[in-house]
């Protein structure tokens, strides 16, 4: 997880190897061997050390295949030269951390009666472009329902502002070397839209859109106060998806099969992937569109409208399961064990 690989801390100091500790390399560099000299290599090596607790002990070794499951471990992951406990205890304090901010959202879009949803996806999957199309769409269902839009991306702001061509508000967020949105970034962003303000003059509450950085791994486990995270699968990326990763259709409470105008010129099997989806997530529900054709889209419209209508805001939707509240007790329990083990 990325809250143990360094792009989860603010300072970069928790991430990677721990102070003072020497790790292999997987690409050439220069280093100096005593000798006046120094000279490159092509490939990786050790320097004389044996492997850690966490690289070789934990990992799992498929005696067929040779196949190598480096998530096997208390940590779920494995960082060179950092131990379980380590990992264990600092994926505990960055999630927790981000947590007591998620709380805060949560309250805040509570407070401002703002459906909040986290849309979640590979790089490609059409988020944007069913952003534009859902906008445009709601304006036409209610003129007065406020619609806001917070964008997650590396860099640019080029998703931003093809949302505010649509005549929409929206905060880019640009995170640099982050591979997601974090749950302070989300706050910080939502206090510049306008929605923010309680005398814009339209209907009391709205729908705020969070388009979280292409990634089907990281925003799994960051809570940002959302009411519900949206996977979005476009029928050109694979029916395996959900098994391939779990833990963000696990935390999905919805599924959209996305660019299914594309389904007679592509390989996907549509029952199949929903299979896979609810094999991970018994709960999740399925939509199937094309933002493109517009096929579709009036059940997502109907979705949304249902979430709003039944009071499913952002602090109601915590009630249920918290993921991230279950993580990090299981967190808990796995640092003791290994704490347990060292004594």
């Amino acid at each position: 997880m990325c809250v143990i690989c360094g792009c989860g801390s603010k300072d970069g100091k928790d991430g990677g190897a721990e102070a003072g500790q020497e790790h292999d390399h997987g690409h050439g560099h220069s280093h100096s061997h005593g000798h006046g000299h120094s000279h490159s290599h092509g490939h990786s090596h050790g320097h004389g050390r044996a492997p850690q607790d966490g690289q070789l002990k934990y990992v799992a070794v498929n005696q067929s295949s040779g196949d190598l499951h480096y998530g096997a471990g208390p940590a779920r992951t494995s960082v060179p030269g950092m131990s379980q406990s380590r990992a264990i205890k600092i994926e505990q304090d960055v999630l927790g951390e981000n947590n007591r901010y998620a709380a805060h959202n949560r309250a805040h879009f509570e407070g401002h009666g703002m459906l909040a949803l986290n849309l979640v996806s590979s790089p490609g999957s059409g988020k944007t472009t069913l952003l534009c199309a859902s906008i445009l769409a709601l304006r036409q269902r209610a003129p007065q329902l406020a619609v806001g839009v917070i964008e997650g991306d590396q860099q640019t702001s080029n998703d931003a502002d093809r949302i505010r061509a649509t005549g929409a508000p929206a905060i880019q967020i640009n995170t640099g070397k982050g591979c997601h949105l974090d749950a302070q970034m989300v706050g910080n962003a939502f206090e510049r839209l306008p929605m923010h303000s309680h005398d814009d003059g339209g209907e009391a509450g709205g729908v705020l859109f969070i388009e979280n950085v292409g990634n089907l791994v990281c925003p799994a486990m960051w809570d940002l106060g959302e009411a519900a995270k949206v996977a979005i699968l476009s029928v050109t990326e694979g029916e395996d998806k959900p098994l391939k990763y779990p833990d963000m259709f696990a935390a999905a409470r919805l599924m959209i099969l996305n660019k299914i105008d594309l389904l007679p010129y592509v390989d996907f099997d549509v029952a199949r992937c929903i299979e896979y989806a609810r094999r991970v997530n018994p709960q999740i529900e399925v939509l199937q569109l094309s933002a493109r054709s517009g096929q579709g889209m009036d059940g997502w419209l109907d979705w949304i409208e249902a979430q709003r209508g039944t009071g499913v805001t952002a602090a109601a939707a915590a009630a249920p399961v918290d993921p991230l509240a279950e993580r990090i007790a299981a967190l808990e329990r796995e640092l003791a064990q290994l704490k347990g083990k060292q004594g």
